[in-house]
């Protein structure tokens, strides 16, 4: 088997998704792969933007569009770098996560995707699926789902 040259680690600034992060770069350092941080988000309705526009001011620019996914994916960068990748790229898209690891995942040519176990556990997660449910189903590669929470 040959050593991973592209992981794709999934991250939306939680706590778990970084731990994931941290546990794909040290896959990356390990085996000179590039890593890919890669944050999928949804565009804020055109309500909600006005009224966060309204009591954030100057700061609103912090909840509209890409920023967020974008802050998340600077931070991860930091994790990566600290774990000792050297090799990183990072894209936000929009989109529903599962759908947006999976795509990349092909377009870029990843053989691991790296994702937390957030929602596994979940009575939402057993009902609707989660993230890494149903990316273990529908990622083109390897998947590792990263222990990143207690289960509760």
């Amino acid at each position: 088997m040959s050593a991973y040259r592209m992981i794709l680690v999934g991250t939306d600034g939680s706590d778990s998704s970084f731990r994931a992060v941290d546990r794909a770069a040290q896959l990356a350092a390990a085996t000179g792969a590039t890593l890919l941080l890669a944050s999928a988000y949804s565009p804020m309705p055109e309500r909600e933007r006005a009224s966060a526009a309204d009591r954030l001011g100057d700061l609103a620019y912090k909840v509209q569009g890409s920023t967020p996914a974008d802050d998340a994916l600077r931070a991860a960068r930091e994790r990566a770098v600290a774990a000792g990748a050297r090799d990183i790229q990072q894209e936000s898209v929009e989109g529903d996560a599962v759908d947006v690891i999976s795509r990349l995942a092909k377009e870029r040519g990843a053989e691991l995707v790296v994702i937390g176990n957030r929602g596994l556990n979940s009575l939402a997660g057993r009902i609707l699926g989660s993230v890494p449910a149903n990316l273990s189903h529908r990622s083109p590669c390897d998947v590792l789902i990263v222990h990143t929470t207690d289960g509760k």
